[in-house]
């Protein structure tokens, strides 16, 4: 059977990708901090599916964790979902450098670090997959988060096209709202978003499984963030981050 890892696989769009693979026969690895969580998760899905689930507990924002996550990756994955991340309850340049710097590590250093362990036995086999969630922030201008998942972006489009090779594919995924933990646990209040504007995690994660197999570099789930994306090329960027920084207060 095909493995997936999939990093911050107990929530929102993480888990939402732990349900659609193992009900499409995947093996799965799931990582995250949390070990309660992770073992209820496992537990879950492997009676609900029949599918092999291992855990694996680790801090992206570490070394140890890092380290502990590149080691299994180089034993045999056909799929890496690069998924953790967070956000802050303050804008720029009101958080810690602290907070900064790790928010870093987890969005681009992490998402470096596991494609690079994954992609030499991809390359033996010729074939694999490495999907990065990024968002649709990575389009606009709206402090360190949407900076570094710009980041996410260009990194997966230079990696694929750097690997050239059509049966190993890198693709971000840019969700918009998604209806899961990640506001509320950066302390955001999200009750003057309208509910137009909120994705489902599943529906997310079934639009970028699709994508994937079309062989798209980026993936923009629903019509709406898709139309906001192709607008947002076409206005000044000086424009653009009056907006960004205003609907984001």
């Amino acid at each position: 059977m095909p493995t997936a890892l999939i990093t911050g696989a107990t929530s929102g769009i993480g888990a939402a990708f732990a349900r659609r693979l193992a009900a499409d026969g995947f093996d799965l690895v799931l990582v995250a901090r949390d070990e309660t969580r992770l073992t209820e998760t496992a537990g879950r899905l492997g009676l609900r599916y029949g599918t092999s689930v291992q855990t694996l507990v680790a801090d992206l924002a570490t070394e140890e964790g890092l380290t502990r996550v590149e080691e299994r990756l180089r034993e045999r994955v056909d799929l890496l979902v690069n998924n953790a991340g967070f956000g802050h309850p303050e804008s720029f340049p009101g958080v810690p450098v602290e907070d900064e710097v790790r928010m870093l590590k987890v969005h681009c250093e992490a998402v470096l670090r596991l494609t690079l362990a994954v992609l030499p036995g991809m390359r033996k086999r010729d074939r694999g997959a490495v999907i990065n969630v990024a968002s649709v922030a990575a389009f606009f201008t709206r402090g360190t988060y949407s900076a570094s998942k710009a980041w996410v972006v260009n990194f997966s489009e230079s990696a694929a096209a750097e690997l050239g090779n059509p049966r190993i594919r890198i693709m971000a995924l840019c969700p918009g709202f998604v209806r899961t933990e990640f506001h509320q646990r950066a302390s955001m209040d999200m009750s003057a978003m309208p509910s137009f504007m909120w994705l489902d995690a599943d529906k997310v994660a079934a639009a970028a499984m699709r994508d994937l197999a079309l062989g798209r570099r980026v993936s923009v789930p629903g019509l709406l963030y898709k139309t906001v994306v192709a607008a947002g090329r076409f206005v000044p960027r000086g424009l653009v981050g009056k907006v960004s920084a205003r609907i984001g207060r």
